[in-house]
Formats: C-alpha cells, structure tokens, sequence
C-alpha cells in the first residue's frame, strides 16, 4: 500500500509501536484506552482501563470479575478498545472479544503490582455502593496489618483479560481534516488493509 501511515504487516506489531511511541515520548498516560462492554441485551457501557501488554495474542488488561464491566465480559465477550494520543495525533481503534487469561498469568502479573494496589484489589468491592471513604481505608488498613511481612495473594476474584481483535484502525490526523485512516480485519490467512475516508 502507498499511504501516510508506515504500517507493518501486523497490525498488532504496529499497536505495540505506538504503543511504545507514546510512552517514550511523556504522552499523559499512555498505557490508557477506552474499553466499551456491553451486556447481553446490549446496553453499553464505557471506561478508561490501562493496557498491560500487546503482542501477536492480544491486548492485556487487569480487573476485578465482580466489577460491572467484570459481569458484562462473562455475559458478553465482545468488546472495543480506543486509544488516544492527543499529543501524537494518533488513534487506534479495536474490536475483538476479550478472554479471560489462565490465573497463573494473573497472579504472575498481580505480584508485580505496587503492594497498595494488591491490598486495594482485596478491599474494593468494584462498582458496588459502599459507606464512605473511610470504610475503605479502614479495610485496607486491615488488611495492611494481616499481611505485614507477607506476600499478598492474587485474589480469586481479580485476574486479566486479553483481547483478540478481529478489527484494528489506525488513524492519524492531517491537515484539512484530511485524516489518514487504514482498517486491518482479521481473515483466515493474516490480515486485509484498507484505506478509509476520513
């Protein structure tokens, strides 16, 4: 293809540049996307997450499975993803459906994780109604107690998703409005490109 966007053959290959891109260039957060899940009768529903590896299987992210996008990925895998790099000028849209990774690799990735966020995974009841603030921070407290000197499990409750996309697009910004946009769609043998209209 003649085009704007250097792209590799993979696509997947070509997220995880930009990916790095953003994160060497100080991008504000650059590890954040958009997931949109949606239950099984379809209402949707949207929040930043952040991206915890892309390679050829995927994309990774970690949450609790009692959360409300938890409930909506057992109902319904399918998902989208949207990164944006305001600072790059550069969007990458996904759309794919999100498996549950092995606890082993859950754990594997939980023991890398800052201790206050293990202890908060094991207090947050995600996207539940709770009292107060302070009830939160009391049960973290309690917890910071009972594993003083510990290693803090994986919770069972807690674990990652990797999403396997059947849609990836990449887009930049030009000038005019004239955006350069290609749409890699997953077919039997690889990967199909296309151009699109901005």
């Amino acid at each position: 293809m003649e085009d704007d966007l250097p792209l590799d053959a993979d696509p997947l290959d070509e997220l995880a540049r930009w990916c790095e891109e953003a994160e060497r260039s100080g991008s504000p957060q650059p590890d954040a996307m958009v997931l949109a899940t949606a239950t099984r009768q379809g209402i949707p529903s949207a929040r930043f997450v952040l991206e915890k590896g892309v390679d050829r299987q995927g994309i990774r992210f970690y949450t609790n499975f009692q959360s409300r996008k938890g409930r909506e990925l057992d109902e319904n895998p399918r998902v989208a993803l949207v990164f944006y790099w305001a600072s790059l000028a550069r969007q990458a849209r996904v759309e794919g459906t999100a498996l549950r990774l092995s606890w082993a690799d859950s754990n594997r990735y939980f023991q890398t994780r800052p201790r206050e966020s293990q202890l908060a995974a094991w207090a947050s009841p995600q996207s539940s109604p709770v009292g107060s603030l302070e009830e939160l921070e009391a049960k973290v407290a309690e917890l910071a107690r009972q594993y003083e000197g510990k290693e803090i499990p994986c919770p069972p409750f807690w674990g990652g998703f990797r999403v396997v996309p059947e849609t990836i697009e990449f887009w930049v910004s030009r000038p005019a409005r004239l955006h350069d946009r290609v749409r890699y769609t997953r077919i039997a043998e690889g990967w199909r490109a296309e151009r699109l209209a901005p």
